[in-house]
Protein backbone atom coordinates (compact mmCIF):
# COMPACT_ATOMS: atom_id res chain seq x y z
CA UNK A 1 0.00 0.00 0.00
CA UNK A 2 1.53 3.62 -0.81
CA UNK A 3 1.24 6.46 1.51
CA UNK A 4 1.63 10.02 0.01
CA UNK A 5 4.28 12.21 1.82
CA UNK A 6 3.89 15.94 2.98
CA UNK A 7 5.47 18.57 0.81
CA UNK A 8 8.76 18.67 0.65
CA UNK A 9 11.62 22.01 0.01
CA UNK A 10 11.12 21.44 -3.39
CA UNK A 11 7.42 21.10 -2.71
CA UNK A 12 7.44 17.45 -3.96
CA UNK A 13 5.33 15.13 -2.39
CA UNK A 14 7.19 11.88 -1.96
CA UNK A 15 5.44 8.31 -2.53
CA UNK A 16 5.90 5.63 0.28
CA UNK A 17 5.79 2.38 -1.94
CA UNK A 18 6.49 0.13 1.48
CA UNK A 19 3.90 1.60 3.82
CA UNK A 20 3.13 -2.49 4.87
CA UNK A 21 5.87 -1.34 7.39
CA UNK A 22 5.38 0.35 10.54
CA UNK A 23 6.87 4.08 10.02
CA UNK A 24 8.70 6.03 12.49
CA UNK A 25 8.77 9.78 12.41
CA UNK A 26 11.70 11.19 14.43
CA UNK A 27 13.46 14.35 14.02
CA UNK A 28 14.77 16.39 17.50
CA UNK A 29 12.05 19.20 19.48
CA UNK A 30 10.91 21.95 16.95
CA UNK A 31 12.11 20.04 14.14
CA UNK A 32 8.30 19.53 12.73
CA UNK A 33 7.53 16.13 13.36
CA UNK A 34 4.28 16.40 14.84
CA UNK A 35 3.47 18.91 12.49
CA UNK A 36 4.82 16.51 9.54
CA UNK A 37 2.08 13.90 11.16
CA UNK A 38 -0.71 16.07 11.16
CA UNK A 39 -0.61 16.55 7.56
CA UNK A 40 -0.44 12.51 7.26
CA UNK A 41 -3.37 12.54 9.35
CA UNK A 42 -5.42 14.90 7.11
CA UNK A 43 -4.65 13.15 3.59
CA UNK A 44 -5.51 10.09 5.33
CA UNK A 45 -8.77 10.76 6.06
CA UNK A 46 -11.10 8.37 7.71
CA UNK A 47 -7.92 5.94 7.30
CA UNK A 48 -6.22 7.64 10.00
CA UNK A 49 -6.87 6.76 13.67
CA UNK A 50 -4.61 8.84 16.34
CA UNK A 51 -4.11 7.60 20.08
CA UNK A 52 -3.06 10.84 22.30
CA UNK A 53 -2.49 9.42 26.25
CA UNK A 54 -2.37 13.23 27.32
CA UNK A 55 -5.57 12.91 25.81
CA UNK A 56 -7.22 10.10 27.28
CA UNK A 57 -6.30 10.94 30.71
CA UNK A 58 -6.17 14.22 31.03
CA UNK A 59 -8.40 15.56 28.39
CA UNK A 60 -5.65 17.75 26.90
CA UNK A 61 -6.86 18.49 23.46
CA UNK A 62 -4.26 17.41 21.14
CA UNK A 63 -4.21 19.03 17.23
CA UNK A 64 -7.00 17.14 14.48
CA UNK A 65 -7.48 14.05 15.88
CA UNK A 66 -9.79 11.26 14.50
CA UNK A 67 -9.94 8.70 17.17
CA UNK A 68 -12.17 11.00 19.29
CA UNK A 69 -14.64 11.37 17.10
CA UNK A 70 -14.86 7.54 16.63
CA UNK A 71 -14.62 6.48 20.23
CA UNK A 72 -17.56 9.34 21.36
CA UNK A 73 -19.82 8.08 18.56
CA UNK A 74 -19.57 4.51 19.80
CA UNK A 75 -19.37 5.95 23.41
CA UNK A 76 -23.28 8.22 22.56
CA UNK A 77 -24.59 4.77 21.19
CA UNK A 78 -23.64 2.64 24.56
CA UNK A 79 -25.11 4.96 26.61
CA UNK A 80 -28.33 5.90 24.56
CA UNK A 81 -28.48 1.67 24.71
CA UNK A 82 -28.37 1.12 28.73
CA UNK A 83 -28.82 3.98 31.32
CA UNK A 84 -26.08 1.52 33.45
CA UNK A 85 -23.02 4.23 32.08
CA UNK A 86 -23.64 8.24 32.76
CA UNK A 87 -24.03 10.12 29.61
CA UNK A 88 -21.74 12.71 30.81
CA UNK A 89 -18.21 11.30 30.75
CA UNK A 90 -15.52 13.60 29.67
CA UNK A 91 -12.19 11.51 29.79
CA UNK A 92 -11.49 9.66 26.36
CA UNK A 93 -10.23 6.51 29.66
CA UNK A 94 -13.58 6.53 31.14
CA UNK A 95 -15.17 6.36 27.49
CA UNK A 96 -13.07 3.23 26.52
CA UNK A 97 -14.19 2.00 29.38
CA UNK A 98 -17.92 2.02 29.34
CA UNK A 99 -17.86 1.44 25.52
CA UNK A 100 -16.27 -2.29 26.30
CA UNK A 101 -18.29 -2.55 28.99
CA UNK A 102 -21.63 -1.98 27.27
CA UNK A 103 -20.24 -4.44 24.44
CA UNK A 104 -19.55 -7.06 26.69
CA UNK A 105 -22.65 -7.03 28.66
CA UNK A 106 -24.79 -6.76 25.36
CA UNK A 107 -22.58 -10.19 23.95
CA UNK A 108 -23.24 -11.71 27.23
CA UNK A 109 -26.78 -10.89 26.34
CA UNK A 110 -26.89 -11.92 23.10
CA UNK A 111 -25.20 -15.46 23.98
CA UNK A 112 -27.41 -16.13 26.87
CA UNK A 113 -30.41 -15.34 24.19
CA UNK A 114 -28.45 -17.78 21.76
CA UNK A 115 -28.60 -20.32 24.25
CA UNK A 116 -32.42 -20.25 25.09
CA UNK A 117 -32.99 -20.60 21.58
CA UNK A 118 -30.80 -23.41 20.35
CA UNK A 119 -29.90 -24.79 23.39
CA UNK A 120 -25.78 -24.86 22.55
CA UNK A 121 -23.99 -21.74 21.78
CA UNK A 122 -20.06 -21.09 21.92
CA UNK A 123 -19.32 -18.11 24.13
CA UNK A 124 -17.44 -15.70 21.67
CA UNK A 125 -14.00 -13.93 22.11
CA UNK A 126 -14.64 -10.25 22.67
CA UNK A 127 -12.69 -7.11 23.07
CA UNK A 128 -12.42 -6.76 26.96
CA UNK A 129 -11.29 -10.88 26.61
CA UNK A 130 -8.49 -9.63 24.34
CA UNK A 131 -7.68 -6.60 26.22
CA UNK A 132 -7.76 -8.39 29.66
CA UNK A 133 -5.35 -11.38 28.46
CA UNK A 134 -2.63 -8.42 26.96
CA UNK A 135 -2.84 -6.84 29.68
CA UNK A 136 -1.95 -9.42 31.74
CA UNK A 137 0.87 -10.30 29.79
CA UNK A 138 2.36 -7.28 29.85
CA UNK A 139 1.33 -6.90 33.85
CA UNK A 140 1.65 -10.56 34.78
CA UNK A 141 1.39 -9.44 38.42
CA UNK A 142 -2.04 -7.94 38.34
CA UNK A 143 -5.52 -9.04 37.46
CA UNK A 144 -8.50 -7.75 35.94
CA UNK A 145 -12.07 -8.91 37.53
CA UNK A 146 -15.50 -8.08 36.34
CA UNK A 147 -18.22 -7.30 39.10
CA UNK A 148 -21.64 -6.08 38.85
CA UNK A 149 -20.35 -4.54 35.54
CA UNK A 150 -17.28 -2.91 36.98
CA UNK A 151 -13.90 -3.30 35.56
CA UNK A 152 -12.11 -3.96 38.78
CA UNK A 153 -8.19 -4.83 39.64
CA UNK A 154 -5.96 -6.73 42.14
CA UNK A 155 -2.42 -7.73 42.61
CA UNK A 156 -0.05 -10.36 43.13
CA UNK A 157 0.72 -8.49 46.71
CA UNK A 158 -2.75 -7.92 47.96
CA UNK A 159 -6.13 -9.58 46.64
CA UNK A 160 -8.17 -6.78 47.30
CA UNK A 161 -9.94 -5.38 44.16
CA UNK A 162 -9.88 -2.03 43.63
CA UNK A 163 -10.96 0.23 40.82
CA UNK A 164 -9.47 1.56 37.67
CA UNK A 165 -8.79 4.82 39.42
CA UNK A 166 -5.95 3.59 41.75
CA UNK A 167 -3.52 2.50 38.97
CA UNK A 168 -1.08 4.51 37.79
CA UNK A 169 -1.15 6.42 34.64
CA UNK A 170 1.56 4.29 33.08
CA UNK A 171 -0.76 1.14 33.83
CA UNK A 172 -3.59 3.40 32.39
CA UNK A 173 -2.38 4.49 29.48
CA UNK A 174 -1.57 0.75 28.45
CA UNK A 175 -5.51 -0.33 29.44
CA UNK A 176 -6.20 2.89 26.87
CA UNK A 177 -3.87 2.06 24.18
CA UNK A 178 -4.84 -1.74 24.22
CA UNK A 179 -8.53 -1.52 24.31
CA UNK A 180 -8.73 2.09 21.59
CA UNK A 181 -6.50 0.47 18.90
CA UNK A 182 -9.10 -3.01 19.27
CA UNK A 183 -11.53 -0.48 18.05
CA UNK A 184 -9.19 1.07 14.97
CA UNK A 185 -10.53 0.46 11.90
CA UNK A 186 -9.72 -2.30 9.56
CA UNK A 187 -6.60 -1.39 7.48
CA UNK A 188 -6.22 1.83 8.72
CA UNK A 189 -2.51 4.18 10.19
CA UNK A 190 -2.59 4.20 14.35
CA UNK A 191 -1.11 7.60 14.79
CA UNK A 192 0.83 7.71 18.09
CA UNK A 193 2.38 10.65 19.65
CA UNK A 194 5.07 10.06 22.12
CA UNK A 195 4.31 6.39 22.54
CA UNK A 196 6.39 6.66 25.56
CA UNK A 197 4.80 9.21 27.42
CA UNK A 198 3.39 7.90 31.20
CA UNK A 199 5.61 4.66 29.99
CA UNK A 200 8.52 3.25 32.08
CA UNK A 201 11.44 2.80 29.17
CA UNK A 202 12.02 -1.26 30.31
CA UNK A 203 8.02 -1.70 29.12
CA UNK A 204 7.57 0.69 26.20
CA UNK A 205 9.33 -1.60 23.17
CA UNK A 206 6.81 -4.50 25.16
CA UNK A 207 3.92 -2.94 24.82
CA UNK A 208 4.55 -1.54 21.81
CA UNK A 209 5.15 -5.17 20.28
CA UNK A 210 2.33 -6.56 21.77
CA UNK A 211 -0.35 -3.80 20.45
CA UNK A 212 1.09 -4.18 16.60
CA UNK A 213 0.51 -7.84 17.37
CA UNK A 214 -3.15 -7.35 18.55
CA UNK A 215 -3.85 -5.64 14.84
CA UNK A 216 -1.60 -6.92 12.24
CA UNK A 217 -4.11 -5.27 9.42
CA UNK A 218 -3.13 -1.84 10.39
CA UNK A 219 0.21 0.25 10.36
CA UNK A 220 1.61 2.34 12.95
CA UNK A 221 3.03 5.71 12.20
CA UNK A 222 5.15 6.34 15.56
CA UNK A 223 5.98 10.46 16.04
CA UNK A 224 8.82 10.49 18.84
CA UNK A 225 12.46 11.75 19.46
CA UNK A 226 12.68 8.94 21.69
CA UNK A 227 16.17 6.78 20.63
CA UNK A 228 15.81 3.84 22.45
CA UNK A 229 12.19 3.90 20.99
CA UNK A 230 12.86 4.08 17.61
CA UNK A 231 15.81 1.87 17.23
CA UNK A 232 12.98 -0.83 19.13
CA UNK A 233 11.42 -0.33 15.71
CA UNK A 234 13.12 -3.47 14.06
CA UNK A 235 11.84 -3.25 10.11
CA UNK A 236 10.45 0.31 10.15
CA UNK A 237 10.62 3.17 7.36
CA UNK A 238 12.03 5.82 9.53
CA UNK A 239 11.20 9.75 8.64
CA UNK A 240 13.90 12.02 9.48
CA UNK A 241 12.28 15.18 10.01
CA UNK A 242 15.20 17.63 9.84
CA UNK A 243 12.89 20.82 9.82
CA UNK A 244 9.89 22.81 9.11
CA UNK A 245 9.49 26.12 6.56
CA UNK A 246 6.31 27.33 8.27
CA UNK A 247 6.06 30.11 5.57
CA UNK A 248 5.75 27.39 2.76
CA UNK A 249 4.51 24.76 4.72
CA UNK A 250 7.16 22.27 3.69
CA UNK A 251 9.44 19.87 5.62
CA UNK A 252 12.71 19.12 5.18
CA UNK A 253 13.11 15.54 5.58
CA UNK A 254 14.34 12.22 4.21
CA UNK A 255 12.84 8.83 4.13
CA UNK A 256 15.56 6.02 5.43
CA UNK A 257 14.00 3.43 3.93
CA UNK A 258 16.60 0.19 2.89
CA UNK A 259 19.42 1.81 4.40
CA UNK A 260 22.02 -0.79 5.11
CA UNK A 261 25.38 -1.08 6.88
CA UNK A 262 24.38 1.15 9.56
CA UNK A 263 24.49 0.06 12.73
CA UNK A 264 20.52 1.45 13.43
CA UNK A 265 21.02 2.09 16.78
CA UNK A 266 23.50 4.64 16.32
CA UNK A 267 22.39 6.13 12.95
CA UNK A 268 18.72 6.97 14.65
CA UNK A 269 21.23 9.04 18.05
CA UNK A 270 22.81 11.03 14.92
CA UNK A 271 19.46 12.13 13.51
CA UNK A 272 18.08 12.79 16.13
CA UNK A 273 20.23 15.68 17.48
CA UNK A 274 20.79 18.25 15.83
CA UNK A 275 24.46 19.13 17.91
CA UNK A 276 27.45 17.05 16.86
CA UNK A 277 27.67 13.74 18.38
CA UNK A 278 30.25 12.64 20.88
CA UNK A 279 30.01 8.68 21.00
CA UNK A 280 31.65 7.53 24.38
CA UNK A 281 32.45 3.60 26.38
CA UNK A 282 30.59 2.38 28.77
CA UNK A 283 26.99 1.78 29.97
CA UNK A 284 24.40 4.57 29.06
CA UNK A 285 23.09 4.33 32.77
CA UNK A 286 25.85 3.07 35.00
CA UNK A 287 29.45 3.93 33.46
CA UNK A 288 31.65 7.00 34.63
CA UNK A 289 31.55 8.23 31.34
CA UNK A 290 28.00 8.46 30.51
CA UNK A 291 27.41 10.69 33.80
CA UNK A 292 30.20 12.66 33.42
CA UNK A 293 31.07 13.32 29.80
CA UNK A 294 27.68 14.96 29.01
CA UNK A 295 28.75 17.11 31.57
CA UNK A 296 32.06 18.69 29.95
CA UNK A 297 31.22 18.62 26.37
CA UNK A 298 28.18 20.19 26.75
CA UNK A 299 27.49 21.12 23.18
CA UNK A 300 27.55 17.90 21.91
CA UNK A 301 24.83 14.73 21.81
CA UNK A 302 26.79 12.38 24.46
CA UNK A 303 25.84 8.75 23.30
CA UNK A 304 27.49 5.35 25.41
CA UNK A 305 27.94 2.59 23.32
CA UNK A 306 29.72 -0.06 25.59
CA UNK A 307 33.26 -0.93 23.96
CA UNK A 308 36.01 1.17 22.32
CA UNK A 309 35.81 -1.14 19.48
CA UNK A 310 31.67 0.19 18.92
CA UNK A 311 32.89 3.77 19.48
CA UNK A 312 35.55 3.41 16.96
CA UNK A 313 33.41 2.06 14.37
CA UNK A 314 30.68 4.15 14.90
CA UNK A 315 32.65 7.19 14.46
CA UNK A 316 34.21 5.86 11.25
CA UNK A 317 31.03 4.87 9.98
CA UNK A 318 29.53 8.29 10.53
CA UNK A 319 32.06 9.98 8.55
CA UNK A 320 32.23 8.36 5.75
CA UNK A 321 28.65 9.50 5.68
CA UNK A 322 29.06 12.82 6.06
CA UNK A 323 28.00 14.00 3.07
CA UNK A 324 24.67 12.73 3.84
CA UNK A 325 24.01 13.77 7.00
CA UNK A 326 25.52 17.31 7.14
CA UNK A 327 26.83 16.16 11.39
CA UNK A 328 30.46 15.90 13.14
CA UNK A 329 30.79 12.72 15.13
CA UNK A 330 33.71 12.05 17.30
CA UNK A 331 34.33 9.58 20.19
CA UNK A 332 36.38 8.86 23.69
CA UNK A 333 38.36 6.00 24.48
CA UNK A 334 40.37 5.55 27.16
CA UNK A 335 44.10 5.11 26.90
CA UNK A 336 44.58 1.69 28.40
CA UNK A 337 47.23 0.70 27.65
CA UNK A 338 47.93 2.45 23.88
CA UNK A 339 51.28 2.78 22.38
CA UNK A 340 51.60 6.54 21.38
CA UNK A 341 51.34 5.80 17.25
CA UNK A 342 48.26 4.28 17.88
CA UNK A 343 46.72 7.31 20.12
CA UNK A 344 48.16 9.08 17.21
CA UNK A 345 46.32 7.30 14.46
CA UNK A 346 42.97 7.26 17.01
CA UNK A 347 43.12 11.20 17.52
CA UNK A 348 43.20 11.56 13.25
CA UNK A 349 40.28 9.74 13.21
CA UNK A 350 38.18 11.96 15.04
CA UNK A 351 38.50 9.86 18.32
CA UNK A 352 39.79 11.19 21.38
CA UNK A 353 42.15 10.05 23.64
CA UNK A 354 42.87 11.68 27.08
CA UNK A 355 46.32 11.86 28.79
CA UNK A 356 45.88 9.29 31.31
CA UNK A 357 45.21 5.51 31.35
CA UNK A 358 41.11 5.68 31.88
CA UNK A 359 38.40 8.41 33.41
CA UNK A 360 38.65 6.92 36.93
CA UNK A 361 42.08 8.97 36.65
CA UNK A 362 40.43 12.15 35.14
CA UNK A 363 39.14 12.25 38.76
CA UNK A 364 42.44 12.31 40.44
CA UNK A 365 43.71 15.46 38.40
CA UNK A 366 45.48 17.71 40.60
CA UNK A 367 43.17 20.73 38.95
CA UNK A 368 40.19 18.42 39.29
CA UNK A 369 41.08 17.47 43.27
CA UNK A 370 41.60 21.07 44.26
CA UNK A 371 38.53 21.89 42.98
CA UNK A 372 36.45 19.54 45.21
CA UNK A 373 38.32 20.46 48.07
CA UNK A 374 37.76 24.20 47.83
CA UNK A 375 34.02 23.32 47.22
CA UNK A 376 34.09 21.08 50.29
CA UNK A 377 35.88 23.53 52.11
CA UNK A 378 38.79 21.69 52.80
CA UNK A 379 42.65 22.59 53.08
CA UNK A 380 43.66 22.25 49.13
CA UNK A 381 47.10 21.97 49.49
CA UNK A 382 46.76 19.35 52.69
CA UNK A 383 44.07 17.07 50.61
CA UNK A 384 46.66 17.23 47.07
CA UNK A 385 49.94 16.56 48.72
CA UNK A 386 48.36 13.55 50.72
CA UNK A 387 46.84 12.11 47.51
CA UNK A 388 49.72 13.05 45.84
CA UNK A 389 52.19 10.71 48.49
CA UNK A 390 49.27 7.85 48.18
CA UNK A 391 49.40 7.28 45.05
CA UNK A 392 53.18 6.94 44.45
CA UNK A 393 53.07 4.55 47.20
CA UNK A 394 50.28 3.03 45.64
CA UNK A 395 52.19 2.71 42.20
CA UNK A 396 55.40 2.15 43.80
CA UNK A 397 53.97 -1.70 45.43
CA UNK A 398 52.01 -1.99 42.09
CA UNK A 399 54.59 -0.92 39.65
CA UNK A 400 55.70 -4.73 38.23
CA UNK A 401 52.11 -5.76 37.92
CA UNK A 402 51.73 -2.71 35.77
CA UNK A 403 54.29 -3.30 34.00
CA UNK A 404 53.12 -7.00 32.68
CA UNK A 405 50.08 -6.26 31.76
CA UNK A 406 51.39 -3.43 29.34
CA UNK A 407 53.74 -6.21 28.21
CA UNK A 408 50.91 -8.56 27.94
CA UNK A 409 48.94 -5.76 26.20
CA UNK A 410 51.81 -4.73 23.64
CA UNK A 411 52.43 -8.77 22.79
CA UNK A 412 48.91 -9.06 21.85
CA UNK A 413 48.79 -6.56 19.78
CA UNK A 414 51.95 -7.13 17.93
CA UNK A 415 50.49 -11.15 17.59
CA UNK A 416 47.52 -9.90 16.35
CA UNK A 417 49.15 -7.87 13.81
CA UNK A 418 51.82 -10.22 12.63
CA UNK A 419 49.97 -13.03 12.42
CA UNK A 420 47.33 -11.43 10.04
CA UNK A 421 50.29 -11.50 7.58
CA UNK A 422 49.69 -13.60 4.74
CA UNK A 423 51.14 -16.72 3.89
CA UNK A 424 51.98 -19.42 1.20
CA UNK A 425 51.44 -22.47 3.34
CA UNK A 426 51.01 -23.87 7.18
CA UNK A 427 54.78 -24.28 6.65
CA UNK A 428 55.35 -20.73 6.41
CA UNK A 429 53.14 -20.23 9.09
CA UNK A 430 54.78 -22.41 11.74
CA UNK A 431 57.88 -21.26 10.57
CA UNK A 432 56.74 -17.51 11.45
CA UNK A 433 55.09 -18.16 14.51
CA UNK A 434 58.64 -20.03 16.31
CA UNK A 435 60.10 -17.23 15.28
CA UNK A 436 57.41 -14.55 17.03
CA UNK A 437 58.94 -14.72 20.81
CA UNK A 438 62.09 -13.61 19.54
CA UNK A 439 61.26 -10.96 17.13
CA UNK A 440 58.43 -9.80 19.45
CA UNK A 441 61.23 -9.94 23.08
CA UNK A 442 58.39 -9.77 25.76
CA UNK A 443 61.17 -10.01 28.09
CA UNK A 444 62.62 -6.70 27.03
CA UNK A 445 59.86 -4.89 26.51
CA UNK A 446 58.91 -5.74 30.13
CA UNK A 447 62.13 -4.54 31.49
CA UNK A 448 61.81 -1.12 29.34
CA UNK A 449 58.61 -0.74 31.21
CA UNK A 450 60.54 -0.89 34.24
CA UNK A 451 62.92 1.44 33.88
CA UNK A 452 60.03 3.38 32.78
CA UNK A 453 57.68 3.00 35.63
CA UNK A 454 61.16 3.82 38.29
CA UNK A 455 61.85 7.12 36.44
CA UNK A 456 58.62 8.25 37.25
CA UNK A 457 58.67 7.25 40.86
CA UNK A 458 62.39 8.86 41.28
CA UNK A 459 61.01 12.04 39.24
CA UNK A 460 57.82 11.86 41.30
CA UNK A 461 55.82 12.35 37.99
CA UNK A 462 52.29 12.81 39.51
CA UNK A 463 50.55 13.29 36.39
CA UNK A 464 53.07 11.25 34.27
CA UNK A 465 52.08 7.85 36.63
CA UNK A 466 48.26 8.51 36.16
CA UNK A 467 48.80 8.39 32.38
CA UNK A 468 50.11 4.35 32.86
CA UNK A 469 48.14 2.89 35.88
CA UNK A 470 45.00 1.14 35.36
CA UNK A 471 43.86 0.70 38.41
CA UNK A 472 39.81 1.31 38.89
CA UNK A 473 40.40 0.82 42.90
CA UNK A 474 42.93 3.91 43.62
CA UNK A 475 40.30 6.44 44.57
CA UNK A 476 39.43 4.04 47.45
CA UNK A 477 42.57 2.32 48.04
CA UNK A 478 44.70 6.53 48.19
CA UNK A 479 41.57 7.58 50.77
CA UNK A 480 40.78 10.56 48.80
CA UNK A 481 37.17 10.37 49.49
CA UNK A 482 38.11 10.46 53.51
CA UNK A 483 40.20 12.99 52.92
CA UNK A 484 37.80 15.04 51.39
CA UNK A 485 34.94 14.32 54.42
CA UNK A 486 33.36 11.69 52.06
CA UNK A 487 32.31 8.30 52.53
CA UNK A 488 33.13 6.21 49.08
CA UNK A 489 34.23 7.05 45.89
CA UNK A 490 30.88 6.80 44.72
CA UNK A 491 29.84 9.99 47.09
CA UNK A 492 33.05 12.03 45.35
CA UNK A 493 31.70 11.35 41.65
CA UNK A 494 28.38 12.45 43.32
CA UNK A 495 30.05 15.61 44.56
CA UNK A 496 32.04 16.37 41.14
CA UNK A 497 28.85 15.92 38.65
CA UNK A 498 26.63 18.49 41.38
CA UNK A 499 29.25 21.08 41.24
CA UNK A 500 29.37 20.72 36.84
CA UNK A 501 25.49 20.66 37.16
CA UNK A 502 26.44 24.30 39.02
CA UNK A 503 27.20 27.68 38.22
CA UNK A 504 30.18 27.74 40.88
CA UNK A 505 33.86 28.72 39.41
CA UNK A 506 34.87 25.02 40.49
CA UNK A 507 33.19 23.83 37.97
CA UNK A 508 34.43 25.84 34.98
CA UNK A 509 37.79 24.56 36.91
CA UNK A 510 37.20 20.67 36.69
CA UNK A 511 35.80 21.45 32.79
CA UNK A 512 38.88 22.78 31.81
CA UNK A 513 41.13 20.31 33.44
CA UNK A 514 39.60 17.61 31.69
CA UNK A 515 39.15 18.58 28.42
CA UNK A 516 42.88 20.48 28.45
CA UNK A 517 43.70 16.55 29.32
CA UNK A 518 43.16 15.71 25.54
CA UNK A 519 45.46 16.44 22.64
CA UNK A 520 45.63 19.69 21.49
CA UNK A 521 45.21 18.90 17.95
CA UNK A 522 40.95 18.60 18.93
CA UNK A 523 40.90 22.06 19.58
CA UNK A 524 38.93 22.79 17.05
CA UNK A 525 36.24 20.37 19.20
CA UNK A 526 37.59 21.87 22.55
CA UNK A 527 36.54 25.03 21.62
CA UNK A 528 32.68 24.45 21.26
CA UNK A 529 32.58 24.28 24.91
Amino acid sequence: MNLLLPPDLNNEKRLLKSADNQIVVIGANGAGKTRFSDRLIAELGDRAYRLSALEALYGTPYGASPSPELLDSLYRKTTAASTLFASDIKLMFDKLIAVIMGEEIANLISYKLDVAEHHHSKLPVTRLDRLIHAWQEIFPQNKVLIRNGELLFSNSSDDTPFSGLKLSDGEKVVLYYIGAVLYAPYDSYVFVDNPGLFLHPSVTATVWNKIESLRNDCRFVYTTHDLEFASSRSGSTVVWVRGYDAMKDRWDYDVLEGKTGIPEEVYLTIIGARKPVLFIEGDADHSIDSKLYPLIFKDFTVRSLGSCNKVIEAVRTFNDLKGFHHLDSYGIVDRDRREVKEVEYLRRKKILVPEVAEIENLLMLEEVIRAVAGFRKCNENEVFSRTRKAVMDYFRMEYRKQALEHTRHRVKRTVEYRIDRRFADINKLEEHMLDLVNEINPRGIYNEMCREFTDLLKSEDYHGILKVFNQKRMLSVTGLPRLLGLGSADDYLRVILRILNSDRPEADAIRRAVLQNFNASFEQVLNRQ
